[in-house]
């Protein structure tokens, strides 16, 4: 666990996974943040909930998880957001998001801009930004960050809530971009890339957006991770998956602390592949960490 404690933040959504028989905390930025908590940052989650019992419990989860709620707002009109989650035989969900919710009409606050200037890194993707109010300010947000700021736009396409200017904007912002093999070539065609295979049209990007990382998830059949000039390879670990939800946002919160705290690419690549390979055998998205996933 790092000495010097890196601030990261999760911004975007906080809503509650509902599944068959039971609800859990969850969205992915709040995942992201939740899991960089675990390897020793100060993680921080920018959002909102409504004024009502959800949002109550959502606050109520941070608190006990020792993470700070003042960046998240309760909104007094809308209510706190949801999802129903339908697992199918290998674990991989289908999501069904309530529309018009907290996390739609974020605003960007005086003290949401301080935290901006003062973060290490920020995770968001494009689900927040499904409203026009939201996207605003995200990337106002992003907007004043410092230069070397770590912005990982961690794609996460759901339904039909994304478009190719969410996709532009949002790249163009980053310096690092996490997606798994259904997303890139679904965001290459719309940004106009034209390539024939993976490791291509992620170079491409590279280039075209000037990254410094790219990451690629492929379920079963492992990862990729393109950072400073460094392509690495890893394969799949064999886990029986439950669960997949949050493996990707765990993947993402170990590589960005390990970039952060400057470790080589091997072994922030392997770090994330087993931490993501954990959460899958778990329920939830955010789980306990055991202690030889967490330490380096």
């Amino acid at each position: 666990m790092a000495v010097n404690r890196k601030t990261v933040v999760g911004l975007g959504e906080v809503l509650w996974d509902v599944y068959e028989d039971r609800a859990l905390f969850g969205g992915a930025p709040a995942n992201f943040a939740c899991h960089a908590a675990s390897l020793g940052a100060e993680a921080r989650i920018a959002s909102a909930v409504g004024d009502d019992a959800l949002g109550s419990q959502a606050l109520l989860w941070m608190q006990e998880h020792k993470l700070s709620s003042r960046w998240v707002s309760v909104d007094p009109e809308h209510p706190t957001g949801s999802v129903r989650v339908e697992l199918d035989a290998l674990g991989s969900p289908r999501y069904r998001f309530a529309s018009e919710v907290a996390w739609d009409f974020l605003e960007l606050q005086n003290h949401w801009i301080e935290l901006a200037g003062q973060c290490d890194a920020v995770c968001y993707g494009t689900l927040a930004q499904r409203s026009e109010k939201s996207t605003r300010t995200i990337l106002g947000f992003l907007e004043h960050t410092q230069r070397q700021t770590l912005r990982v736009f961690d794609v996460n396409l759901r339904q039909d809530f994304y478009s190719s200017e969410i996709l532009s904007s949002s790249i163009q912002r980053a310096n690092i971009v996490k997606l798994n093999h259904e997303e890139l070539p679904v965001v290459a065609g719309l940004l106009g890339v034209r390539c024939d295979d993976e490791r291509s049209m992620c170079e491409t990007l590279i280039e075209r957006h000037s990254l410094r990382c790219i990451a690629l998830t492929r379920g079963s059949e492992g990862s990729a991770v393109f950072l400073d000039g460094q392509w690495d390879e890893q394969p799949a670990l064999r886990v029986t998956a439950i669960d997949t939800v949050g493996a990707g946002d765990a993947f993402t919160a170990a590589l960005i602390m390990g970039i952060l705290n400057q470790r080589p690419l091997f072994q922030i690549h392997g770090q994330a592949s087993r931490i993501a390979a954990y959460v899958c055998t778990q329920r939830g998205a955010v789980v306990p960490l055991p202690e030889s996933l967490t330490s380096m």
